[in-house]
């Protein structure tokens, strides 16, 4: 049900069913429509309240028809992530689309989402189907082994799936240590087995004033 038209466009091919995308993000469409705004943040009573403790801002619609709709934000990479039962841990502002066979909901990210500024909670998805999440340039996919945990920028993270472990530690980075500043307070440590979505561009964080 989705495709890539390019690096930077979902088209989504509907039969009935719906999507769950972010707000304002439709480009384009043929056949019926209907649109229906959403609250963020996740579904259910927990999303609720995670919404109303950290005020993030993941403003959703629905898109039900028969059709295809086409999707973009702002000339993003667009990367498709498929799930089979397991869940994907995304920052809210790099989720695009989801399908009808995923759920949103939100879990609690600690110190990372301290550091990153985007409060303390983030998007999970979970079940059977597809994803799009976003990318300032295109990402890369990290594999994390039990022999190699891996360190990541918190302002570069944008995803994670598997059974990983998180950490969180100070440090500085490269730019930092050739005196030109911006280094970041926070580093996320991923330790297990899965994988690790980075983009090639870091996004203001406060950790990288502090």
């Amino acid at each position: 049900m989705f495709r890539l038209q390019g690096s930077k466009v979902l088209a989504v091919d509907m039969t009935g069913d719906a999507v769950k995308a972010k707000n304002g993000s439709m480009v384009a469409y043929d056949g019926q429509m209907d649109f229906k705004k959403l609250s963020g943040g996740g579904e259910g009573i927990r999303g609720m309240v995670t919404r109303r403790l950290t005020g993030e801002q993941m403003t959703l619609m629905e898109v039900k028809g028969h059709g295809t709709c086409w999707f973009a934000d702002r000339a993003s990479e667009i990367n498709l992530v498929g799930l089979q039962g397991d869940k994907l841990f995304v920052e809210s502002s790099n989720l695009l689309a989801t399908d009808s066979g995923l759920r949103t909901g939100t879990s609690f990210t600690g110190m990372r989402g301290a550091s990153q500024g985007n409060g303390l909670f983030t998007t999970t998805i979970e079940g059977h189907g597809q994803a799009a999440i976003m990318s300032d340039g295109p990402a890369v996919v990290l594999r994390v082994s039990s022999q190699y945990p891996l360190t990541v920028d918190p302002g570069a993270y944008i995803a994670h799936q598997g059974n990983l472990r998180q950490s969180f530690q100070s440090g500085v980075t490269f730019r930092t240590f050739m005196g030109e500043g911006g280094g970041e307070a926070f580093q996320i440590r991923f330790e297990g087995d899965g994988l690790v979505y980075v983009q090639p561009s870091e996004r203001n964080t406060i950790g990288g004033e502090v």
